[in-house]
């Protein structure tokens, strides 16, 4: 066990402290980006608690790099073959993940997602939660047999208001082609019951999203899980209290959570140049604790004038500047001078990357 913590409350007195580049290599070997990981694709999402997919390229740069042997056409595939699916899930945003993983989150953040929308548009006028039901009910009756709608129509059948907040009341996912590399706009909706079948959820739906985030992303505080899954502290507690998880300390005294024989390979691994899509969730404020994204370049990543964020490379487990492709290469924008040798480095390892956009 680690040292105690100077002032820190009981709990933490005995149990093992971790450095901030012991969080940082926990972190990486847990998303593939130490080593990539050797799993079918839907594996590897349960793995990394799914990829962040607002802009289509992006999930399939996010999974190339934290899996070994991934082709472009792996991913549209299995889309295709309902193996993985994308739906607006975790903090409102869009997920490629399993059909297992997508029923336990859905139903986990069902009812705080609609308490939010129905607080959030009081004054504005929308529906209240009689009138979303009954919007559901029209909305699933178009979406019957297997039927795909655009959002547009979604728009005319529903009005903009409603449509807008339909998807905390009916489960929704993206059909391919929509929202693929070949077809980026993701637009086109069906019913998930339809398009993956009913839910199967063996254990607890909550329970199941908090082992799943403290796998990929621990080990990790409570702020840090409410953070990411978008719920509150008081929704998470029984949960964080039926799975028993680990305790750590960081350096700081704060408390850390993790699921027991999760990898702590130790903040003196090596880490490889590895290149991260816009949005990539290790770069977020739930992972902070990790420096993945150092606190003086975040402003750079993260800002109003580029919402998207941009695409990264990683450096000793850190963001070191950005990249881009540009007529058929990798173009580098590191943030600080870096040696010939190591961006001699970063240009080799950008070759397959260049490739995989090819």
């Amino acid at each position: 066990m680690g040292r105690a913590v100077p002032g820190a409350p009981d709990i933490l007195r005995r149990v093992e402290t971790l450095s901030q580049r012991d969080l940082n290599r926990a972190l990486l070997a847990r998303q593939g980006l130490l080593e990539p990981l050797a799993l079918a694709l839907p594996a590897a999402l349960d793995a990394v608690c799914g990829i962040q997919a607002q802009y289509a390229p992006s999930m399939y740069v996010g999974a190339w790099s934290r899996m070994r042997g991934l082709a472009r056409d792996d991913v549209t595939r299995a889309l295709e073959r309902r193996e993985v699916v994308q739906a607006t899930l975790l903090r409102g945003t869009i997920h490629l993940v399993s059909p297992e993983d997508y029923w336990a989150f859905a139903l986990a953040i069902r009812e705080e997602r609609r308490t939010w929308w129905l607080r959030a548009t009081a004054r504005a006028g929308a529906p209240r939660a009689a009138g979303m039901e009954q919007a559901g009910a029209t909305l699933r009756a178009a979406l019957a047999d297997g039927a795909t709608l655009r959002r547009a129509e979604i728009d005319e059948l529903l009005g903009k208001q409603t449509a807008h907040g339909i998807g905390m009341w009916v489960d929704l996912v993206r059909v391919p082609p929509s929202g693929t590399w070949e077809r980026r706009r993701a637009d086109v909706f069906g019913l998930a019951e339809d398009w993956i079948g009913p839910p199967a959820v063996d254990d607890d739906p909550l329970e199941h999203l908090v082992a799943r985030y403290l796998r990929a992303f621990g080990p990790a505080s409570r702020k840090d899980v409410a953070s990411f899954t978008g719920l509150k502290l008081g929704d998470l507690k029984p949960a964080l209290a039926a799975l028993e998880p680990e305790r750590y300390a960081s350096e700081s005294g704060d408390e850390l959570l993790d699921m027991p024989g999760a990898p702590l390979p130790g903040g003196d691994v090596a880490a490889p140049v590895r290149f991260l899509p816009t949005w990539d969730a290790a770069l977020l404020v739930h992972a902070r604790r990790t420096q993945v994204l150092p606190e003086r370049f975040r402003p750079r990543i993260f800002h109003v004038k580029m919402p998207q964020s941009v695409p990264t490379f990683l450096l000793d487990g850190a963001v070191a500047g950005t990249w881009r492709w540009v007529d058929g290469e990798i173009v580098l924008e590191p943030f600080e001078p870096l040696p010939g040798d190591v961006l001699d480095e970063v240009r080799a390892a950008a070759e397959p990357l260049a490739a995989f956009h090819a």
